[in-house]
C-alpha cells in the first residue's frame, strides 16, 4: 500500500501497519511526539491499522487536535486517579474542550479544591507507572453487564442510549478501563508533566437540572511545561479582569437572587452602556442604516412563520394573552420581517439597512449563567439588510468594514468562522450551497481568511462568525453576518424591480457587538476595567487637598461638566494619597489634583492613569486636549490596559 504524507513524499509497505508503526518508521522522535493520526482528513487513533493507499498525517501536541487527544489522555489519567484515591465515586463523562479536559464525577463525600493537589499527586504516579492503553470493543449487552458490574450507572446509561449498531470501545490502563470511543495516546507517560487541576464547579448530569449534581473537575494539560505555565500566568491575570469582580468594585452593573440571569445596570454602568449606544448609532447613521423598534411580545402566529416555534421554542417564554399564545421574543428578526412588509418598496431603495437595539430574552439554563456572559434578557445589537441577490457581495463586504471600524476602535482582533447548513434547516441544499459560496467569495474577495465550522449555521441560513481576541488572547464570538433567503420567503417580502415586477429580497441579519451586556463583559475584562477616556464612566475626578479648596474644586469640575466631559469631585476629609489611590482603584482615566498654588494661580495639577504626574495645566488647554481625546476615541494604551 502507498502512503503520502503531509510533504507530498510517500512511504510503501507490503503489509497493513498501525499509525503509530508508520510514525516510526518516519522517525523515533516522531512517533515519541505522535498524539493522533489522521487519515485522508479523517482522526484516527494511534492504534489505527493503516490497510490501503491514503494521505496520513501525524499529529503532535503542536496541533490543536493532537492537544486534544493529549488532554482527552489526561481526562482518563484523572479518573484512575480519582478511583483509587475515592473507589465509590461513580464516572460520568470526560471530555477534551478548548482550553483543557473535565470530569463529571458524582462522589460519596463532597470534595474541595484543597483536594485537587491530592488527585494530582496520584496522576504524577500513574503517569510514572507508564501503563499502556489498549483499546478492545464488546457487544452491546456484554459492555452493558460490564459496567453494571463495576458499579458505573452512568457508564450503563451511556450504552444504553448507543444506537443498536454502534461499535462500543474501551480503553484499560492498568487496573482501570473506561467506556470511550477515543482517541488516546499510547501510554500514561506520554502525557507528560505540563497538566494542571484548576477548578470544581457544579453540573447537572447530562445539562438536565432535573438531574442529579455532579462534582466537575476542570484542568489543563500541554505539550509542554513553559505552555503550561504561561497558560496559568494568563489565568491569574484572567482572574483579576473578572467583569463580576470588577463590575462590583466599579459599580458598573449588580445580579440578584430575584432576577438570576437578568442583570441590573447601576449608575455608572448605565454610562457605560449608553455611550457604547451613541456610539453604536454615530456608526450606523454614517453607514446609512434607519433605526426602529418592535415590540417585545408578539404572538405565536409570527413565531411559527418564522420557523422559531418549531426550531427555537425550548429557549422563548411564552405566555397567553385573550386566549391566544404570544412568545417574548428571543430576536428581532420577525418584527423587522413586518416592519418591511408594513410598505411597498422599490428595488431603487435597496440596500435598505434597518437596525433595532432591541430586548431579547431566551431561556438559559441556571447552570450555563455566567455574569453579563451568559443571561437571559440582554440587548441584541440587530439590524437586517434587505438587498437584492446582485447585491448579497456588496453588502457582506460593507458590513465587514463597518465590523472592522468597530471592532479596531476598541484595539480587538478577529478571525472568522464560516458556518455551514446544519441538520436542523429550512430551505434546499442550493440555496444554502448558493449562499454559502456567497460569504465565501466576499470575504476572499476582502483578501481576508476564514475557517469552516460545518453544520453550526443559523437553522435558516449559512453565517459569518467573528471570533475576537482580547488582549490575554482569548477569543470571544460577539459579530455575525448571516446570510438569508428563507425569512424573506416566509413573510413573502417583495421589492418592485426595474423591470416593474414583483421580486423577493434577500436579507443579512448581522450583530457587532452580539450583545451589549455581553460585550461589556468582555471590553470590562480585556481594559481591566480601565476603559479608555472616552467610555470611561467618569472621566475626571477633582480632588481638593483639603476643604479650604473644596469651593475652587468645584468651580473646576464645573468647567469639566459645562464641557460635557463626566467629573466627579471628592470633598471627603481623607489625604489627598488616599483620594489618588482611591480614584486609581476606580480606574478614572484623569485626577485633578488642587491646593494653594492652583487655586492662586487658576490652574490644575494633572495626574492620569497612563502617565502618573503631568505637571500644572491651564484649565481650558487642556479642556481643549481632553474633548479631543475624546472626541477621537483614542487609546492612551501603555497602562490604559494593565490591571
Amino acid at each position: 500500500m502507498k502512503v503520502t504524507l503531509k510533504d507530498g513524499s510517500f512511504k510503501e509497505y507490503a503489509q497493513p501497519m498501525p499509525v503509530i508503526d508508520i510514525a516510526a518508521d518516519i522517525s523515533a522522535g516522531l512517533a515519541r511526539a505522535a498524539c493522533l493520526g489522521e487519515i485522508d482528513g479523517e482522526g484516527a487513533d494511534l492504534r489505527t491499522v493503516v490497510d490501503h493507499d491514503c494521505t496520513l498525517n501525524i499529529l503532535t501536541a503542536k496541533d490543536e487536535k493532537g492537544l486534544a487527544a493529549l488532554r482527552h489522555t489526561a481526562s482518563h489519567v484523572m479518573a484512575q486517579a480519582i478511583k483509587r484515591l475515592y473507589p465509590g465515586a461513580k464516572l460520568a463523562i470526560g471530555p477534551s474542550i478548548a482550553d483543557g479536559f473535565y470530569y463529571d464525577i458524582d462522589f460519596e463525600e463532597p470534595i474541595t479544591a484543597e483536594d485537587l493537589e491530592k488527585i494530582e499527586a496520584e496522576m504524577k504516579k500513574i503517569v510514572k507507572e507508564a501503563l499502556p492503553l489498549k483499546r478492545y470493543t464488546l457487544p452491546r449487552e456484554e459492555a452493558i453487564a460490564f459496567m453494571q458490574k463495576k458499579e458505573e450507572p452512568y457508564k450503563v446509561e451511556l450504552i444504553q442510549d448507543l444506537p443498536e449498531d454502534a461499535e462500543i470501545s474501551f480503553y484499560e490502563q492498568g487496573e482501570f478501563t473506561d467506556l470511550c470511543a477515543g482517541p488516546h495516546l499510547m501510554n500514561t507517560k506520554d502525557v507528560g508533566k505540563a497538566y494542571k487541576l484548576t477548578s470544581i464547579a457544579g453540573a447537572y448530569w447530562r445539562g438536565d437540572e432535573h438531574n442529579k449534581m455532579l462534582t466537575r473537575i476542570y484542568a489543563t494539560a500541554f505539550g509542554k511545561k513553559e505552555e503550561l505555565d504561561a497558560y496559568l500566568t494568563m489565568l491569574e491575570e484572567a482572574k483579576k479582569r473578572d467583569h463580576r469582580k470588577l463590575g462590583k468594585e466599579l459599580g458598573l452593573f449588580m445580579l440578584a437572587d430575584e432576577g438570576p440571569g437578568f442583570p441590573f445596570f447601576l449608575p455608572k454602568g448605565m454610562v457605560l452602556k449608553n455611550t457604547l449606544l451613541e456610539y453604536w448609532r454615530e456608526v450606523h447613521k454614517r453607514y446609512g442604516y434607519m433605526e426602529i423598534s418592535t415590540p417585545i411580545l408578539l404572538n405565536r402566529e409570527l413565531w411559527e412563520r418564522s420557523g422559531h416555534w418549531e426550531h427555537y421554542k425550548q429557549n422563548m417564554y411564552t405566555t397567553v394573552i385573550d386566549e391566544i399564545p404570544f412568545g417574548i421574543k428571543p430576536m428581532n428578526c420577525p418584527g423587522g420581517m413586518l416592519v418591511y412588509k408594513s410598505e411597498p418598496h422599490s428595488y431603487r431603495e435597496l440596500p435598505m439597512r434597518v437596525g433595532e437595539l432591541g430586548l431579547v430574552h431566551r431561556h438559559e439554563k441556571s447552570g450555563t449563567l455566567h455574569g453579563l456572559f451568559r443571561v437571559r434578557c440582554f440587548t441584541q445589537d440587530d439590524a437586517h439588510v434587505f438587498m437584492t441577490r446582485e447585491q448579497m457581495e456588496d453588502v457582506i463586504q460593507e458590513t465587514v468594514r463597518l465590523f472592522d471600524e468597530v471592532y479596531s476602535t476598541f484595539g480587538l482582533h478577529y478571525e472568522i468562522e464560516l458556518s455551514t447548513m446544519p441538520e436542523d434547516h429550512i430551505g434546499t441544499l442550493e440555496e444554502w450551497e448558493y449562499n454559502q459560496n456567497v460569504l465565501k467569495n466576499a470575504i476572499t474577495g476582502m483578501g481576508k481568511t476564514f475557517t469552516i465550522n460545518e453544520g453550526d449555521g443559523a437553522f435558516y441560513g449559512p453565517k459569518l462568525d467573528f471570533h475576537l481576541s482580547d488582549c490575554l488572547g482569548r477569543t470571544w464570538q460577539c459579530g455575525t453576518i448571516q446570510l438569508d433567503s428563507q425569512l424573506p420567503e416566509r413573510f413573502e417580502l417583495e421589492y418592485q424591480g426595474a423591470d416593474g415586477q414583483k421580486h423577493r429580497p434577500v436579507m443579512i441579519h448581522r450583530v457587532v457587538f452580539g450583545s451589549i451586556e455581553r460585550f461589556i463583559g468582555v471590553i470590562t475584562e480585556h481594559f481591566a476595567g480601565a476603559f479608555p477616556t472616552w467610555l470611561a464612566p467618569v472621566q475626571v475626578k477633582v480632588l481638593p487637598i483639603s476643604d479650604k479648596y473644596e469651593e475652587y474644586a468645584a468651580q473646576v469640575a464645573k468647567q469639566f461638566d459645562d464641557a460635557g466631559i463626566r467629573v466627579e469631585a471628592d470633598y471627603r476629609s481623607e489625604k489627598i494619597g488616599y483620594k489618588i489611590r482611591e480614584a486609581q482603584l476606580q480606574k478614572v482615566p484623569y485626577m485633578i489634583v488642587v491646593g494653594q498654588k492652583e487655586a492662586e494661580n487658576g490652574v490644575i495639577a494633572v495626574r492620569s492613569r497612563f502617565a502618573g504626574d503631568e505637571g500644572q495645566k491651564e484649565i481650558g488647554a487642556f479642556i481643549a486636549e481632553l474633548k479631543e481625546e475624546i472626541a477621537s476615541r483614542v487609546m492612551r494604551e501603555a497602562k490604559a490596559q494593565e490591571a
